[in-house]
């Protein structure tokens, strides 16, 4: 059973629970453990690292008699002393690194099972990035049938169902669809170690995102063989829950040290420059004079303490919306983890239906791969075909005055409005006009002072796109507007349609905004608070990211003047009592979804029938929402009782 507890964008904190009740935290990584070589103990791992999980190979388990025998008789957990969820290889590799392994699919699968694996694994086929595409899709085949007979052996162990498909976009898309539609526990991405070995990141990113866009977002996403503190927070940003590696270890073998910058080698190191608990106190002559197991053990815990520390950090960035920034930090240390960052350009669309609408905190603008943010996209697009301007004519402004522009601006923006033009502020997301300057990501966001040649030659770009898709007649600069100008201009009035237009569409925003408008604004800054509409309170406008929360009223004119499932999420009639109290909406009780609803956007709770019973924030997409068994779909502000 899987859990989402906090999210930003695709990245998920979730609970994944095992069917013997041992739950793990994602995103984790499982350390693997080599069952005949333990370089750092299993029970050292969960006691002194925090690891509640790990990996080992069931292949070698089977075929080492004194494991086997000790397996059988006293079962995985004990054989190697883990309390924590265990998770076994079939021999995957094993075939992929030496040829042909041997066993079958059957026997290894009802062994997994014998011995007490909480997660075992088919028979996979390893499907190699040098394959061709015919070649590829005879083994995936092959991996799904194997598959479907793992699932009607699997009993109460946990299955995994490998995503294969080499570096085929189109495969790994029907991999992931297959494997979605069976009776699988979790998701792995198999066949990826050649590519992240090659530091082949930019098809590393074509393969997990083809990838997420079949898989069943109620089971967690297993990236096979990513183990490296500075992949870390790129593979969660992509959606990625779990992860294994066996570098921790085999580096250290090889005198290698891992942190976020990269993997360093002992006899090019100047100095220790490390304070994690294994390093702490020890100089670097100190370390190279060590016995070498006792050298190879303190490096595989330096490494496992990278590992933790990286992965506390990403969980930390997703609490506070900033994934996307953690992952530009990090990919910014070697130009092959730039090109998997750029990559994620193509995914645009895909990611945006899972990014927040809002989030808490600044934007940080750090270099042109900040404009690959979905919510950049998603502003674009809303802007596109959400904006209506007041007049045929733009004033167009400098982002050079601070945030909000209609703070630094105002007397130049009161100027261009008696003039009868509509002030555009030329900003590095692009064209920003006037009434949207206090929406997030516009107010919230940092840019360097000193801008990139590439950003303005692509804002300027937009700005006269848009221009001609809005219908703009005329546009001149700023400090050319007549000062004359006589027009009558309500500029609040303009800004509140404005933005409910692009945040509920332009449908409901003409169903909230009936004549008279009577506007409610804070007396210490002036800004809009309160929509008053034909003498009903249908919505408040959030000081954080300038948009609006919707009342009862508004939600009441919604539906009875748009379509369902516009803004909607219908419940089945156990949950309307409660949900109509001011109750949460939980996944089990949705019946449908307005596929458009993003993380964090304003919805209707309706019953069957569409009558409206509560408003709220969605936490989860319709796919989400439909297929999660557990966790919360919508958080309610307000039900219809309260009201």
């Amino acid at each position: 059973m899987f859990e989402i507890v906090r999210r930003d964008g695709l990245a998920r904190i979730g609970k994944f629970t095992t069917k013997s009740g041992k739950t793990i935290e994602t995103p984790a990584l499982l350390p693997v453990v080599n069952p005949k070589i333990r370089t750092v103990p299993p029970r050292e791992l969960y006691d002194t690292f925090g690891f509640r999980a790990l990996i080992t190979n069931s292949y070698i388990i089977r075929n080492t008699p004194a494991l086997k025998e000790e397996a059988q008789a006293k079962g995985l957990h004990e054989l190697l002393d883990f309390p924590g969820v265990i998770m076994t290889d079939s021999g995957t590799f094993q075939s992929h690194m030496y040829g042909e392994v041997e066993v079958t699919n059957e026997e290894i699968v009802e062994f997994q099972k014998s011995i007490g694996t909480d997660i075992g694994t088919v028979l996979d086929i390893f499907t190699e990035p040098d394959w061709s595409h015919e070649k590829t899709k005879r083994s995936l085949e092959t991996t799904l049938e194997r598959t479907k007979q793992a699932c009607d052996m699997k009993g109460d162990m946990m299955i995994n169902g490998v995503v294969q498909g080499s570096i085929y976009t189109d495969l790994r898309e029907y991999s992931a669809r297959a494997m979605a539609d069976m009776d699988v526990d979790v998701h792995p991405i198999g066949g990826v170690v050649p590519l992240m070995e090659q530091y082949r990141y930019a098809e590393l990113v074509d393969v997990v995102m083809s990838s997420k866009k079949g898989l069943n977002p109620s089971r967690p996403v297993h990236l096979f063989g990513c183990g490296h503190p500075m992949l870390l927070a790129l593979a969660t940003l992509m959606g990625c829950d779990l992860f294994d590696s066996a570098s921790y270890a085999l580096y250290a073998r090889d005198d290698r040290l891992m942190d976020v910058t990269g993997t360093h080698r002992l006899q090019d190191m100047q100095s220790l420059d490390c304070n994690c608990p294994a390093c702490r106190g020890i100089t670097i002559e100190e370390l190279r004079r060590m016995d070498k197991s006792k050298r190879s053990k303190l490096i595989a815990e330096h490494n496992l303490y990278q590992i933790t520390q990286e992965l506390a950090t990403v969980r930390r960035y997703i609490r506070e919306g900033r994934l996307w920034e953690l992952a530009e930090i990090r990919c910014r240390s070697h130009p092959a983890l730039l090109d998997g960052l750029r990559r994620l350009r193509e995914y645009q669309a895909q990611m945006e239906l899972y990014d927040p609408i809002s989030r808490e905190g600044a934007v940080f603008y750090t270099g042109p791969e900040s404009r690959n943010r979905p919510v950049y996209r998603r502003y674009l697009d809303r802007l596109g075909t959400r904006y209506v301007p007041a007049t045929k004519k733009a004033a167009l402004f400098e982002d050079t005055q601070g945030k909000p522009y209609s703070r630094p601006y105002a007397e130049q923006f009161a100027r261009a409005r008696r003039a009868g033009y509509t002030p555009i502020v030329v900003s590095p997301w692009g064209p920003v006009p006037a009434e949207l300057d206090e929406l997030y990501p516009l107010a919230q966001s940092l840019f360097p002072s000193i801008p990139d040649a590439e950003t303005e030659t692509e804002s300027e770009r937009l700005t006269f796109q848009f221009l001609s898709m809005a219908g703009f007649e005329t546009a001149i600069e700023g400090d050319k507007i007549p000062d004359d100008g006589t027009e009558e201009y309500d500029a609040d009035k303009i800004r509140a349609k404005a933005v409910a237009r692009y945040q509920f569409g332009n449908e409901a925003a003409d169903a909230l905004f009936r004549e008279p408008i009577e506007l409610v604004t804070s007396r210490k800054t002036g800004k809009i608070r309160n929509v008053i509409s034909d003498g009903e309170h249908v919505l408040s406008m959030r000081a954080g990211d300038g948009m609006y929360t919707l009342r009862m009223e508004g939600a009441k004119r919604i539906v009875s003047s748009v379509p369902a499932p516009h803004m909607r999420v219908a419940v089945s009639d156990d949950a309307v009592p409660f949900v109509s109290e001011g109750k949460n909406v939980f996944c089990q009780f949705v019946l449908s979804c307005d596929p458009e609803i993003r993380p964090m956007e304003e919805v209707i709770v309706t019953d069957k029938d569409d009558k409206p019973i509560a408003t709220g924030r969605a936490f989860l997409v319709e796919s989400e929402m439909r297929q999660m068994k557990k966790g919360m779909a919508v958080k309610v502000r307000s039900g219809s009782d309260d009201e």
